[in-house]
């Protein structure tokens, strides 16, 4: 035993814990001493922090939290000082351009380099430089151009020591490390490609409020605090404030200061005009909320917003609609409504004391707004137009390209949550990455990039989507397509280390990718089908596949990682498996009822059970971290009958039968086991293979994929709901005319019948964002001509239109063409670009033998491989 001193000797030398990965930044610090490198901690030592009185409160704050951070990780606490220059060879200098007198005077004797930084946006460097002033060898200097490019910097840092910006809101735990050294270079992001980026909090009650009621007494500045930090840390700058029953500036009036001083742009939701919160007509306004009839009102109203706003960041909201987010009455039009934005404008003026052009302000193109913009009705050009999406994430508009620049740009709002028809979704996170990232990637192609703002409901349980929203908001160009796997890995690493990475990143694309194919309020007993192609046993299996995956990990975890992982990883998957469980088993109770089985009334009974579960779930949520948590997860999703929520979680009916009604012999349920597609094979060949009378394929399992006129077939990876889209880059090429070598897709299939066909195409359910008359695509067999479809004939993004909302309900659009072919044998389905922006997921010849299906016939065979073909310049995205 002789090596075992040696042993410890060498343990006792190496770090404690790798350092996480920060998503998409190269690692900057190091537990480990290398040449230049700069020591923050290191011989039990920290470097002490040196910042400027004269600088920003909120960079002095960020400061705080910095040394806070420092000592998070290493159990050393270094000074903080604003007076004098601290003691010391080795110092961290923190300050903001212009604004503090230590960054300056380094700049001024040329020992900073202010190239990069001096009059950039939100922009910082960290980089280490030799004797700063007297006394000191060498500085680490956290220089910002501006007051948020200080705190990014500092915020950077903490990252970089493997402090998760979800370290508070998720109960991350600090890997802890003995040293801590910074490498030597100027490290820094750059500016930011999106200007504001920022959440929402809506859809409240009763999750956040009944949790910020019992923890800090309403939804005040101690509560609002923790939310300014969280957005920072996620170099966000941008809020909309909690507005049903809430009042930002008026419940609170520490609320605006503490943003301002933190460094957030403060706004009010889309018809929330001139920073004024919607219960505040409630509470202080008199008369109705009508222009036309109450306008002098209406008038003084905004003014004591405008008054109240001061000097303090904002970008102001201007427009009306009805009271309670309502359309206006049928009465309104263009003329008044660019009346009332005209007067608004007088009243931004006069109360800023320099012109309306000077103040941020945002017009919200939401729901009917839009309609009055595409009917002329126009704002002045400084105004940001906050284009919208469909409330279910498919953009409604973008710029036209070649339009002549807005000086106020062009903006997005979001949402990954939403009150309102056809069903309110809001219990569990629904966003799977890939298609946030085909959406905001269409916003920014576009130029769509003032102002991206999403609602995220509650905030939890969002956060794994709203780090890739504001992530990608600072550098899309930094996550193609294909790096999105990267993305879940870096941030299961950022929470969790490096040694799950790859399992939860699994998990966490999965349990969203599960949850999108239909929203989980929207779920019941019939949405799979019970017989055709296993489907609701393959859904049952995948999810409880995906629980024991996420399970084994659970164990296998330190201890002080099982809260965070619980309200990021498990609990979606044990919630969702359990949901879809209890819904499988109303189906078989009802199936077998039907048939007198006798185990009619055991899945009664274990159906009563799963709903019992679906409470203990939420209340083991409501149990971590010594209750922190509680009321989080109080939004009800069983037993919806209308688009509004029930008052409470309503078991699904079951049916149970007297004995005399049990047929002696227990019948076989169906089994859970996955079948593969059976039937009579054509002969062997090439290509996907009719089996029961169709033929199934993924999009992304083309044959050829032939590029031109700029385009590139491209794959976006799990996105869809089986496998992937497949789509053109850029999105902003023109439309040719199908036929010839024109951009197209080829799918060899071998068919047993001349009987009619019928190709059903599954698209993403992208809307018509060119407001051209919808969206096209062609399709065709061999050397017929190419037929034209539009996905969008009939479809309007509005409650009551039928198309619409399948589409967004079953996350999918489904267009059908009919062909007739010559002769059986092989033949080549081709799927011709005609718009981009479409966004296919699959294909299914219907040959006479399709059965009724909610996610559609699994995947047919195929014969001889044949490997790819790709004609033309240009790449396809791989798995």
């Amino acid at each position: 035993m002789r090596w075992l001193p040696l042993l410890l000797l060498l343990l006792s030398s190496l770090p404690l814990l790798a350092l996480p990965t920060v998503p998409g930044s190269e690692a900057y610090v190091s537990s480990e001493k290398g040449k230049g490198r700069f020591p923050l901690v290191a011989g039990g030592k920290a470097a002490p922090l040196f910042a400027s009185a004269q600088d920003w409160p909120g960079v002095l704050r960020a400061a705080r939290d910095l040394q806070a951070d420092i000592n998070r990780v290493t159990q050393r606490q270094p000074a903080l000082t604003t007076d004098q220059a601290p003691a010391g060879k080795q110092v961290v200098i923190i300050g903001t351009v212009g604004k503090s007198p230590l960054i300056d005077q380094l700049i001024r004797d040329q020992k900073l380099d202010a190239t990069g930084l001096a009059g950039k946006w939100e922009t910082f460097v960290v980089q280490a430089i030799k004797k700063p002033m007297a006394g000191v060898d060498r500085a680490l200097v956290v220089a910002g151009s501006d007051k948020r490019g200080t705190i990014y910097g500092l915020y950077d840092l903490s990252q970089q020591m493997g402090v998760s910006p979800w370290y508070w809101w998720a109960d991350v735990p600090v890997a802890p490390q003995k040293s801590l050294y910074v490498l030597p270079g100027r490290h820094t992001l750059g500016e930011p490609k999106v200007k504001y980026r920022g959440i929402f909090i809506n859809d409240e009650a009763p999750a956040l409020q009944g949790w910020a009621q019992e923890k800090f007494g309403g939804v005040n500045s101690k509560m609002y605090a923790h939310m300014f930090e969280l957005i920072l840390r996620l170099k966000g700058n941008y809020l909309w404030p909690a507005m049903w029953g809430n009042a930002f500036s008026a419940d609170d009036p520490q609320n605006p200061a503490l943003a301002d001083e933190y460094g957030i742009v403060m706004g009010t939701s889309h018809h929330e005009p001139l920073t004024r919160a919607h219960d505040e007509w409630r509470r202080f306004g008199k008369g109705p909320w009508n222009y036309q009839t109450n306008a002098e009102a209406l008038r003084a109203f905004w003014r004591g917003g405008m008054e109240r706003m001061g000097q303090r960041e904002n970008i102001v909201s201007i427009g009306m609609r009805g009271d309670g987010d309502e359309p206006m009455s049928e009465e309104s039009n263009i003329a008044l409504l660019e009346r009332i934005v005209t007067d608004q404008r007088r009243i931004i003026a006069e109360t800023t004391g320099k012109p309306a052009e000077q103040t941020p302000q945002l017009w919200a193109l939401y729901k009917e707004v839009q309609d009055y913009y595409d009917r002329g009705m126009r704002v002045p050009d400084d105004v940001t137009l906050l284009l919208c999406d469909d409330n279910w994430g498919n953009i409604r508009k973008l710029p036209k390209l070649g339009e002549k620049p807005r000086a106020g740009g062009y903006g997005i709002y979001y949402h990954f949550d939403y009150v309102g028809g056809p069903r309110n979704y809001k219990w569990l996170n629904t966003n799977p990455l890939p298609r946030i990232w085909e959406q905001m990637h269409l916003a920014h192609a576009y130029g769509a990039d003032r102002i991206w703002i999403v609602n995220v409901g509650d905030l939890k349980p969002m956060e794994f989507p709203i780090s890739f929203f504001l992530d990608y908001a600072w550098n899309p160009d930094k996550w193609p397509a294909s790096s999105l796997e990267r993305y879940h890995r870096e941030w299961a690493a950022a929470q969790f280390g490096a040694k799950h990475a790859a399992g939860i990143a699994d998990i966490l694309a999965k349990y969203a990718k599960y949850n999108a194919r239909r929203k989980p309020e929207l779920l019941d007993q019939n949405t799979f089908s019970l017989t055709n192609y296993n489907e609701w046993p393959t859904v049952v299996a995948d999810w409880q596949q995906l629980l024991i995956q996420a399970e084994q990990i659970n164990q296998q975890l330190p201890a002080q990682y099982r809260d965070a992982y619980f309200q990021l990883v498990l609990h979606p998957v044990l919630a969702g498996a359990n949901l879809n469980e209890l819904y499988y088993t109303v189906a078989l109770n009802h199936d077998a009822a039907k048939k007198g089985q006798a185990n009619t009334n055991a899945m009664a009974e274990k159906a009563k059970a799963l709903f019992a579960k679906d409470a203990e779930i939420k209340q083991r949520y409501h149990a971590l971290a010594g209750g922190k948590w509680n009321h989080m997860m109080d939004q009800t999703h069983i037993g919806y009958t209308y688009w509004q929520q029930p008052p409470v979680d309503k078991m699904p009916e079951v049916v149970t039968l007297p004995p005399d009604k049990i047929k002696a012999l227990v019948e076989p349920t169906v089994s859970a086991a996955v079948t593969k597609p059976g039937g009579k094979l054509p002969a062997a060949g090439s290509g996907f293979l009719e089996t029961d009378g169709y033929v199934s394929i993924e999009a992304e399992h083309y044959d050829k994929a032939v590029n031109g006129g700029g385009a590139t077939w491209q794959v976006i990876p799990d996105l869809g709901r089986t496998l992937s889209g497949v789509t053109v880059m850029p999105p902003m090429v023109g439309s040719p005319t199908p036929g010839g070598n024109t951009p197209h897709l080829e799918y060899r299939v071998q068919l047993s019948t001349t009987a009619p066909l019928t190709v059903q195409a599954y698209f993403s359910p992208t809307l018509d964002f060119k407001n051209q008359g919808g969206l096209r695509y062609a399709v065709s067999f061999d050397d017929e001509a190419p037929q034209l479809i539009n996905l969008h004939t009939g479809m309007v993004a509005d409650n009551g239109n039928r198309p619409w909302e399948q589409a967004v309900a079953q996350n999918i659009i489904i267009k059908t063409s009919q062909h007739r072919l010559s002769k059986p044998g092989e033949h080549t389905l081709k799927f011709w670009l005609v718009d981009p922006g479409v966004v296919l997921q699959k294909l299914v010849i219907d040959c006479g033998g399709l059965k009724p299906s909610y996610l559609g016939p699994p995947e047919s065979p195929r014969g001889a491989a044949s490997p790819k073909v790709i004609e033309s310049k240009g790449s396809v995205g791989q798995r």
